[in-house]
């Protein structure tokens, strides 16, 4: 209790402007305590009541404090734009919650939105507000204001003028062009936004008029809340033009920000139609607080604004995904060879990297032309219509998950039963191009030494640089921990094709392509329309094979100049290395156990490549599907019961 008496002897009306606000941070603290009992908290409020009650001078004091406050702290921005971000650009609230971070925030200000954050500072303020009684918060509203009329005349005052700027902004916001002209016009409620600040006036005027009319009153709120979810119909047609024509972070910033300002509207009015004015107050400062503790998370923002346009990438994947997936004898067959072929040419992209590598060049320029040999390499695979193993896993997971949508139906069981059938192609079509790349790899390897040999009389590589490819490929280092973050690498890319081609899609470049003046009167009409269809189709594959490939090269390189030397293990690139290392050396290399060791790392490398990016790949795809953790465990349970009743289907084809 001395702090208690120590803080009301503090109380000072006639105190400057900080140190007024400094009291009311210092009221909460001690209301807080040590935080760990909510009635505790509520007792100390009830104390601070009971020792105001008992002095009608600090009475007086405390009023006169309120009566400052009030009149000197507008709180219309804590009620209309708190937690929304200044600007509706996604960069600009980043960069504003960083802000936040890493500079102190100062009690010397008028603006409730800035104090606030100072007073209510955790979120066990939400938990202690929220257990206050009915009675004591009218207590507390009779020691602040001594005329309570005019206190609620000036508490609703203030909803109403929250209430009409948070109108103007979603008229604002409503009226973007990248919203406005998103929404379907043909709907009905295509200019709902129009009528809004007519809607908040005749809310206003009916309202506040001298003489209660409650039929007028009625009918202003029923129009406002009408208008309201007009707006909001208008607002998810953008989402059905998005489906078909691609999203951006900016945009989903946007629609994000708009449709929570819709919800602070409805909670205003709700706050400004309650009977009970002292604790509607009490609802919104709680729920301030809770908005000021999700304010604080760059994660949380990064993560609720890049859901959708995770989604989209996802489901861009999921349309390549499906080539890579086989579901009868014959398109086995065509995948195996499709892999051969990709084989035969990373069979050319080992010896092109062991050139690039024996040149001789610093770290950097070593890894950028080592990226241009991948990246060029992974491209001619694409446009042969070969395919390389890896790349399937973090393109067909998408595809996979998409066949999800339904498992909620009453016809779940069936769909689960297709997606472990899927699971078995899918596990088959990987293993099948896995071996194709493998199996053709190394012949083609040799075959490349063997010309070398007979051109130039040496092999392909010196014995030591043999020797070093076994050292770096042997299972007794760190291959495998290299081959998982190659997996990442691999979903990496596979997010970076999605990326590509939703801003491809966004940006209508193929129209660009097919129409733009500039780009036909160079390639004419007829080009310009084959060089349109050739790059939708390609360029996810493009973008993929291409980032893929720089990553490849570069990332030793980049992270070799931190001193952590992260290096990459590719199933197909290794099996070339080794084979090329196993060529050098000769039937010597049968007789050394590293090469052995190297050997039986390979298998494990593929497996790695694989299951690390599907992991990845899969479980942003659930989350883009909102598939639960129930049905989670059950799709596990029935992909365990098909592999101990048929396991050979995971690898054989029916």
């Amino acid at each position: 209790m001395k702090e208690l008496a120590r803080l009301l002897g503090a109380l000072d009306p006639d105190a400057g402007l900080a140190d007024r606000h400094v009291w009311l941070v210092k009221l909460f603290e001690w209301i807080r305590g040590d935080r760990t009992s909510v009635q505790a908290a509520v007792s100390r409020v009830q104390a601070f009541i009971d020792a105001v009650q008992r002095q009608p001078e600090l009475r007086s004091r405390l009023q006169a404090w309120w009566a400052t406050l009030t009149h000197t702290v507008d709180i219309t921005p804590l009620l209309a734009d708190f937690g929304f971000a200044p600007r509706t650009a996604f960069v600009s609230e980043l960069a504003e919650r960083l802000r936040r971070k890493l500079l102190p925030g100062t009690p010397e200000t008028t603006d409730a939105s800035e104090l606030f954050p100072l007073v209510a500072t955790a979120r066990f303020d939400v938990q202690w507000m929220s257990a206050l009684e009915e009675s004591q918060v009218n207590q507390l509203t009779a020691l602040l204001s001594a005329d309570l009329a005019q206190g609620t005349r000036d508490w609703h005052y203030s909803l109403m003028d929250a209430l009409t700027y948070c109108t103007a902004q979603i008229r604002a916001t409503g009226f973007a062009p990248e919203l406005r002209l998103r929404m379907n016009r043909a709907s009905p409620h295509a200019r709902a936004f129009h009528a809004l600040p007519a809607d908040v006036q005749e809310l206003r005027t009916a309202f506040f008029q001298p003489v209660p009319d409650a039929v007028a009153l009625q009918a202003a709120v029923r129009q406002y809340r009408e208008r309201l979810d007009a707006c909001r119909q208008a607002v998810n047609s953008i989402y059905a033009h998005l489906e078909e024509n691609g999203i951006s972070l900016g945009m989903v910033f946007r629609l994000r920000q708009l449709r929570a300002r819709m919800l602070r509207q409805r909670e205003l009015l709700e706050a400004l139609l309650s009977a009970k004015p002292a604790m509607a107050a009490l609802k919104l400062l709680a729920r301030r607080v809770t908005i000021a503790q999700e304010g604080k998370s760059i994660g949380a923002l990064i993560s609720a604004n890049s859901t959708l346009l995770s989604a989209k990438m996802a489901e861009r994947s999921a349309e390549t995904g499906e080539h890579y997936i086989t579901r009868n004898r014959a398109d086995y067959k065509e995948m195996l060879g499709k892999a051969m072929g990709g084989g035969a040419v990373t069979a050319l992209t080992t010896l092109l990297k062991f050139m690039v590598v024996g040149i001789g060049l610093s770290a950097f320029w070593s890894g950028f032309w080592a990226g241009v040999v991948y990246a060029a390499s992974f491209i001619l695979i694409q446009l042969l219509h070969f395919t390389l193993a890896t790349k399937q896993p973090a393109m067909t997971a998408p595809a996979m998950a998409a066949k999800l949508k339904d498992i909620d139906s009453d016809e779940s069981t069936a769909t689960l039963e297709d997606f472990v059938d899927e699971v078995t192609h899918l596990v088959r079509s990987q293993v099948a191009a896995v071996f194709g790349n493998v199996f053709m790899v190394v012949p083609a390897v040799l075959l490349v030494n063997a010309a070398i040999e007979l051109a130039l009389g040496r092999p392909m590589i010196g014995a030591d640089s043999a020797r070093h490819v076994l050292e770096s490929l042997t299972l007794l280092g760190p291959t495998l921990l290299w081959a998982a973050f190659t997996g990442v690498v691999l979903f990496t890319a596979s997010m970076i094709a999605g990326w590509a081609e939703n801003a491809f899609v966004l940006h209508r470049l193929d129209s660009a392509l097919r129409h733009n003046p500039r780009f036909t009167a160079v390639l004419g009409n007829e080009r310009a329309a084959r060089w349109s269809v050739f790059m939708r189709e390609h360029i996810s594959g493009f973008a993929s094979n291409i980032s893929l490939g720089f990553m490849l090269g570069l990332i030793p390189s980049f992270t070799g100049f931190f001193g952590l030397e992260l290096e990459l293990r590719h199933v197909t690139l290794s099996t070339g290395q080794l084979a090329a290392a196993g060529a050098s050396l000769g039937l010597e290399a049968l007789r050394q156990a590293a090469f052995w060791w190297s050997v039986a790392s390979i298998p494990l490398i593929g497996a790695l490549n694989l299951s690390v990016s599907f992991y990845f790949a899969f479980r942003l795809a659930l989350q883009a599907h909102n598939v639960s953790k129930l049905d989670r465990a059950r799709i596990r349970s029935a992909i365990w019961a098909r592999w101990r009743g048929q396991p050979l289907s995971f690898f054989i084809p029916r």
